[in-house]
């Protein structure tokens, strides 16, 4: 057994470390299988050596993080912890990418390594494909970065579009007019431009035409330049739609797709299109498939051990024929 002190500059740093109910502390103890004690300004660190030395490294990273101004949570604790434990994450720093503030004026930033490379992989190309479970900031993300393209003038208009597949519910039966029926499939990329944008802001660019959120259908015969665009649930396109949308591309435009390849809703004649594209698209110079795992997701730590609970089931079922 081994024991190591760390002493801090004051006792708000400790209790930062700790967090609420010592809810972050519980996390490292667990998945670093040490013993973590308070004294004061100090805490003393105990288990074997090689456990010792990762807690100590990945306590390094949790307060450069807070005097980065950031807050020390149970999510970024427990992801680091994962990765430390792992042994998948060397001296490199925290994956934090800025990528605007919202409306509120918080920064938002990728919280994940694997958030980080779908940034960087936006930035880079103009076509990007972000595949990954829910809760992974596939759409989120995608409309930060639109955003930040708006407001520094590289884009003059942001659309943003979804195919209107029923995922166990007939749109005929919906109550309402057309707008009324479709409107459930297109709330999540509302609330995604509210939260950034604000209300206001959102609602003065739409009324100009500037920003548009419509059914995939809507797409069709357009020549879209000087846009960034988005395609959100691209899982259930079928490929002569995914063809249909990434063609509407015009000059100075940049694309993003999002969607879960194990969430399809499609009819089981119909094959996804976003699917297909990973094996049309794979090679073409300036497209880019980013993918995110459960590791990425940032709600609620449950939703990371449905998602693995769910992969395990469609293995075994898979292998069972």
């Amino acid at each position: 057994m081994m024991e190591k002190v760390i002493e801090f500059d004051n006792i708000d740093h400790v209790m930062n470390l700790f967090g609420s109910q010592d809810e972050n502390v519980k996390a490292i103890e667990s998945i670093l299988t040490v013993s973590v004690v308070p004294r004061g300004t100090e805490i003393k660190i105990i288990g074997d050596e090689n456990n010792v030395q990762k807690t100590v490294e990945l306590i390094e990273k949790l307060m450069r993080i807070a005097r980065d101004g950031d807050q020390i949570t149970k999510h970024n604790t427990t992801y680091l912890a994962t990765l430390i434990a792992e042994g998948v994450m060397g001296k490199g720093e925290y994956p934090v990418d800025y990528v605007c503030l919202n409306a509120n004026g918080k920064p938002i930033k990728s919280k994940t390594f694997g958030q980080k490379s779908y940034v960087e992989s936006m930035k880079k190309n103009d076509i990007v494909f972000g595949i990954g479970p829910a809760g992974t900031g596939k759409t989120f993300l995608a409309v930060a970065m639109a955003i930040t393209a708006f407001r520094s003038d590289k884009v003059n208009r942001i659309i943003l579009t979804r195919p209107a597949v029923e995922a166990g519910e007939k749109l005929g039966f919906l109550p309402g007019d057309l707008q009324s029926k479709i409107d459930p499939y297109l709330r999540p990329l509302h609330d995604a431009m509210y939260e950034i944008m604000g209300p206001e802001a959102f609602y003065r660019n739409r009324e100009k035409g500037l920003i548009e959120i419509v059914p995939l259908a809507y797409m069709r015969g357009r020549t879209l330049d000087d846009s960034f665009i988005i395609l959100d649930e691209a899982q259930n396109t079928t490929k002569e739609q995914m063809k249909m949308f990434l063609t509407r591309m015009g000059f100075s435009s940049k694309v993003v797709v999002t969607g879960d390849v194990t969430q399809i809703d499609l009819p089981r004649d119909k094959k996804s299109g976003l699917k297909e594209s990973e094996k049309i698209m794979k090679n073409i110079k300036g497209i880019a498939f980013s993918y995110l795992t459960e590791k990425d997701v940032v709600r609620h730590e449950l939703v990371q051990k449905i998602i693995k609970a769910y992969d395990k089931y469609e293995n075994n079922r898979v292998k069972k024929g």
